[in-house]
């Protein structure tokens, strides 16, 4: 990004804009990368900002670390996703099985469009200012990385944002409490004695016993969850194999996931998962073990911090930014979970479907990210941090 073009918004757009296309192009996985890395860090160099790499393919940037108010963070992920891309645009994945499907190429180049117009106006920030540029949030838990190595240090609020296809594009989602959900996933191994079809009472069959507990955990939310907590469990794997159809195996496995809009019913998941399914698998001869893996807790947004970001996102959106329909949380989940539980902080989902092709869901291999909000979201980072964009 050309430091020349720091006063004219709409330049330093255009630049963001290319450099997003090029990083779709050239997509890496959670914890690989380091080509993204280092494109980024030349693009900070070039714009006369000091970095430093922080979990490894991490970057932390402060502008006016010497200035005397609030200490904010600005917060994007970099990673891609293991997808083979479908979207037909020039700038798709010329990396097979690799592609930014959810977008975090734009918060990157969004995240800086507006470090280049605060970089230009560094002496008027009300107080410092971190960029972060995260890696592995697609379950790798990079931002717990990023706070362990220190990127969180003088740190007093953070915000963050996640482009959104099923939201209008002017529209966004910042409510005080949970605007994402917690996650995690289950395993489950069955051992019985397998043997021939034709005598089924002679064998323990973890198929069957398998079957049930499919059923059985469907109860969990049902019945055992209070309607009140936003939750889902799916069973999302059923793997038996006897070698032949006329043979009931000795094992099966199963596999599954959890969102949780309530932090506080994680615990209680847990416990009712491994008890449906040790009793289900008891009543029927089988032996279980069962894993339970946490993953991200609900994103839960600061009162005092949503309330600022709804502000400024109806100065750069319109009065009508926050009528977007959606009902939160939603049960996708993000890691930035972990920098509100460091720091105060927010988070928006930020409507990205303008009705020229952006409605194709995040994961999906045609997605794309909608280029019109570099310019929409990295005016509201600036406007936060407290520099709104001028024109000339």
């Amino acid at each position: 990004m050309d430091v020349a073009v720091a006063n004219n918004w709409r330049a330093i757009v255009e630049q963001a804009v290319g450099f997003r296309r090029a990083l779709h192009r050239a997509p890496e996985l959670t914890w690989a990368e380091r080509d993204t890395a280092e494109a980024i860090r030349a693009q900070l160099a070039a714009l006369g900002i000091g970095w430093r790499a922080c979990a490894e393919t991490g970057t932390v940037a402060t502008l006016a670390p010497n200035a005397d108010g609030r200490h904010l963070a600005l917060r994007a992920d970099i990673d891609a996703l293991p997808i083979t891309e479908d979207s037909g645009v020039d700038w798709a994945s010329q990396r097979e099985g690799c592609m930014h499907a959810c977008g975090h190429d734009g918060h990157a180049a969004t995240l800086l469009a507006a470090a280049a117009w605060l970089k230009a106006r560094e002496d008027e920030l009300p107080g410092p200012v971190t960029l972060l540029f995260q890696p592995a949030e697609e379950g790798g838990h990079g931002a717990k990385a990023m706070i362990d190595d220190g990127a969180l240090e003088g740190v007093e609020a953070i915000f963050g944002w996640h482009n959104w296809p099923a939201i209008p594009f002017g529209r966004a989602a910042c409510p005080d409490g949970a605007v994402m959900a917690g996650n995690g996933t289950f395993e489950i191994e069955l051992d019985g004695q397998g043997g021939h079809a034709s005598q089924p009472e002679a064998c323990r069959d973890p198929v069957l016993a398998a079957s049930a507990i499919v059923t059985a955990l469907q109860q969990v939310v049902s019945r055992r969850i209070s309607p009140q907590a936003p939750t889902v469990l799916s069973v999302t794997s059923i793997r038996a194999d006897g070698g032949a159809p006329t043979v009931i195996p000795d094992r099966a496995e199963l596999g599954g996931s959890f969102r949780l809009g309530d932090p506080e019913t994680r615990e209680a998941m847990g416990e009712l998962i491994e008890d449906i399914v040790r009793n289900t698998a008891a009543a029927h001869g089988v032996h279980a073990v069962v894993s339970i893996h946490s993953r991200y807790d609900a994103t839960v947004n600061h009162a005092d911090q949503a309330a600022p970001f709804r502000d400024a996102l109806i100065a750069e959106m319109g009065d009508e930014a926050l009528e977007s329909g959606l009902k939160t949380p939603i049960m996708a989940s993000e890691d930035f979970s972990y920098y509100l539980k460091a720091v105060p902080g927010a988070f928006a989902l930020i409507g990205a479907d303008d009705g020229q092709g952006h409605q194709h869901p995040c994961h999906s291999p045609k997605y794309d990210f909608n280029d019109r909000l570099i310019d929409q979201v990295g005016r509201i980072y600036a406007r936060i941090a407290g520099c709104p964009v001028k024109e000339q």
